[in-house]
């Protein structure tokens, strides 16, 4: 199998389930054969024939329709991991797989053209729409480390609760990514852990400081983002949030609402909504939309 981006967080994961299932893999080495040069790309995949690739290396779109062209010839599953940030906030969510996309950031504006690009390329390709990503143990590109910087810099955790984000854990991502490659459905996908329970951004944050042992992150709540984010539609493929996260289930959710520091930070940011700008190395792709 080839894993794309195996530098990257959620790669690392994937590389595990993979591995775990008996799979064997191979990552994409940029120096023989980098992205840019189609003739290295395609002497590249004749050398390792996968047996199915998942994609999750930034890269262009170009790229990234050579690889899906690749699996399509050759009869192998293909998926690639698009992003809820191709939809914008207006209008609002929840966001189903056929909506029409309205991202006006770059990196939305990115996957949407490698989405376009991997369909045109591949009829048959898995294009798999995720959202921010959550670990409690592995360090890089994921919400928890993402909220303990901005505690660092800021002082506090900013969380919006008219914010409902889409969202899963990296291990129950990973799972998913795997059962599509061994039972393979073609088209659009969403897997997002917050799609059935639509928990608020605010929710989530104070459920994490408990579950990862974060007391010292200081919640300042507010209005000033709104977006029912979620990615809906098509039959549920990962476990709920409140599987992983206690404090969100329901008998326990007025709780930490009502234990829930609310923090006044100075000079801190709204930490809304992070658009990470591209990354060309793949080394740190971005994995939280």
């Amino acid at each position: 199998m080839l894993i794309t981006g195996l530098n990257g967080t959620l790669a690392k994961r994937v590389n595990l389930e993979a591995v775990r299932r008996g799979f064997s893999v191979d990552g994409w080495d940029r120096n023989l054969a980098p992205p840019e040069n189609a003739d290295a790309c395609r002497a590249r995949l004749a050398q390792l024939k996968p047996c199915a690739i998942i994609h999750l290396a930034m890269g262009s779109e170009a790229w990234a329709a050579q690889l899906a062209a690749y699996a399509f010839q050759n009869a192998i599953p293909f998926v690639f991991t698009s992003s809820a940030m191709v939809f914008d906030n207006v209008p609002d969510g929840p966001h189903r797989v056929t909506d029409e996309r309205t991202a006006r950031d770059d990196y939305g504006r990115y996957k949407m053209r490698c989405e376009d690009a991997i369909l045109a390329a591949n009829p048959q390709a898995m294009v798999v729409r995720i959202g921010w990503q959550i670990d409690l143990e592995v360090k890089g590109n994921n919400m928890l480390c993402t909220l303990d910087d901005w505690q660092e810099r800021q002082g506090c955790v900013a969380a919006s609760r008219l914010w409902k984000p889409a969202c899963s854990f990296m291990e129950d991502t990973a799972q998913a990514l795997l059962n599509l490659i061994e039972e393979p459905t073609g088209g659009l996908l969403h897997l997002d852990s917050n799609a059935q329970e639509g928990h608020s951004f605010d929710s989530i944050v104070a459920a994490l400081r408990e579950t990862g042992g974060r007391k010292h992150w200081q919640i300042r709540i507010h209005d000033d983002y709104a977006h029912d984010q979620r990615l809906v539609g098509g039959p549920a493929r990962l476990p709920a949030l409140s599987e992983r996260l206690v404090g969100l289930r329901s008998d326990n959710n007025a709780r930490h609402r009502t234990d829930t520091q609310v923090a006044s930070c100075q000079h801190a940011l709204p930490c809304l909504k992070p658009s990470p700008p591209l990354n060309r190395d793949g080394k740190s792709a971005p994995l939280q939309h």
